[in-house]
């Protein structure tokens, strides 16, 4: 049987293997996800459910520095932001269990033609069948909650295939939640190569498909979806930030250097697209500098560590490669541009690349901010829409009505004025448009598109 090496992408140490699943084995785990979807005998009542995930809650709450850890030594994100990570993973659970009671149907009138008269009806919510929920590496441990959580909670069984970089802490994940009293086989982790994940997209089995990951193979695997079948994809942007004159920078910039360079910028909505007034850019770019100088790389299960690895070699390359061509396009390379050690990619800020390289055009998802000037804002809304990405964007301002101006001219799905790009809470709508996606993420909308609402009418003439 074909083994998998999970290995830290720092340095490069074997953390874990585990085996890759043929075919056989994960149809057979499909098909025994769909005979507890159609058997309603077998679904756990939702008090056990919530009762399940309380436990599982508290049990990660004591596990949390080795579970950080773990998740810092598999993905390259910093502990301090592992740490986060987790306690997040804490209150997606509870916030899970808090959309439970939320999650209700409603009565339809009747009565208003003659045609309904006598009638009773209303809704009820059901789970909409099982669950396949495909991940990335990036938040190896909540990524998974935002998945499995609202399908345990809406009644789903479910598949979850992690990023075969990051498998052990959705492991770890699925471990705690069988000790806390879930029965396996209502949350099943698979492992196996891009052609059976294919296969199990395309089964009609598969009710709904959770994806979070590249463009390139969340549009191709909704291709290949079964008639019926539901999706949310969560993709990535080009994330833009408007700086107006009357903002106060000076509060925004520690915000946006946090916000681009957080998890060595692969986060799909990282800042990295800054457009700023002309008049304040040169002190706007000095202050932007002297915070990114104090950020420290390193090895990310060090507690010192700000900045870890990319998660492979080739996004190194791929990195060096951008940020190469963008200063050759007449950006200046205000600093960074180079790799610190074998592993990591200095946190690198460029002035007024071309709009039209990679860089100025495509997500970077590494830790690279480009900064551009303008001299109407105008000018800046044209340049931050003129891609087809549309997920989060930002604006740093103390004018209202420039605040509200750019709320409705911006093409993204949120916008964050006076802060970053990348803010979310795990209760919010969170999604993107376009090329950025399918469908609503966040705990409590995962849950109502992984439900049908079914109707009943009642006759009582």
């Amino acid at each position: 049987m074909e083994q998998l090496n999970v290995v830290a992408p720092y340095s490069g140490e074997v953390l874990g293997t585990f085996p890759l699943m043929g075919k056989e084995e994960v149809l057979d785990r499909l098909a025994t996800a769909y005979q507890l979807y159609c058997d309603h005998s077998l679904w756990p009542p939702l008090h056990e459910r919530i009762a399940i995930l309380e436990r599982a809650a508290q049990l990660i709450s004591s596990r949390r520095q080795e579970l950080a850890l773990m998740a810092a030594k598999e993905g390259g994100k910093p502990l301090k932001d592992s740490l986060v990570e987790i306690d997040r993973a804490v209150n997606g659970i509870k916030v899970g269990v808090a959309e439970s009671y939320h999650l209700k149907g409603s009565q339809i009138p009747m009565g208003q033609s003659r045609a309904s008269e006598g009638r009773l009806a209303f809704t009820a919510i059901y789970p909409r069948g099982v669950v396949f929920a495909v991940s990335a590496f990036n938040h190896p441990f909540n990524l998974i909650i935002h998945q499995v959580i609202p399908a345990i909670m809406a009644g789903c069984p479910v598949l979850v295939k992690p990023a075969r970089r990051t498998p052990i802490s959705c492991d770890n994940l699925l471990q705690i939640l069988y000790e806390a009293g879930l029965p396996p086989q209502w949350c099943q982790m698979i492992l196996c190569q891009r052609n059976v994940t294919e296969q199990v997209v395309a089964d009609s089995r598969v009710a709904f498909l959770s994806f979070i990951g590249s463009e390139e193979v969340g549009w191709r695997l909704r291709s290949m979806l079964a008639p019926g079948a539901s999706c949310a994809l969560e993709h990535g942007g080009v994330a833009p930030v408007i700086v107006d004159a009357s903002g106060d920078w000076q509060r925004g910039a520690p915000l946006l250097v946090k916000g681009g360079f957080y998890h060595a910028g692969q986060v799909c909505v990282s800042v990295q697209r800054i457009f700023v007034d002309q008049q304040i850019v040169t002190s706007f770019t000095n202050l932007m500098l002297e915070l990114t100088a104090k950020l420290q790389g390193g090895d990310p299960a060090s507690p010192d560590s700000d900045l870890g690895p990319l998660i492979t070699l080739q996004e190194l390359e791929r990195v060096e490669q951008w940020v190469e061509e963008a200063v050759a396009s007449g950006g200046e390379l205000l600093c960074g541009g180079q790799r610190i050690g074998d592993r990591c990619y200095a946190p690198t800020i460029i002035l007024n690349p071309d709009q039209q390289c990679r860089l100025s055009r495509e997500e970077v998802f590494g830790p690279v901010i480009a900064i551009y000037t303008y001299q109407q804002i105008d000018q800046a809304v044209k340049m931050a829409n003129d891609l087809n990405f549309s997920f989060q964007a930002a604006v740093i301002t103390n004018d209202l009505n420039c605040g509200l101006k750019l709320f409705d001219q911006l093409d993204a799905q949120a916008v964050m004025i006076n802060d970053h790009t990348a803010f979310r809470v795990d209760w919010m709508p969170f999604g993107g448009a376009q090329r950025s996606g399918i469908g609503v993420g966040g705990i409590g909308p995962t849950m109502r598109e992984m439900s049908v609402e079914k109707m009943l009418v009642f006759n009582q003439s």
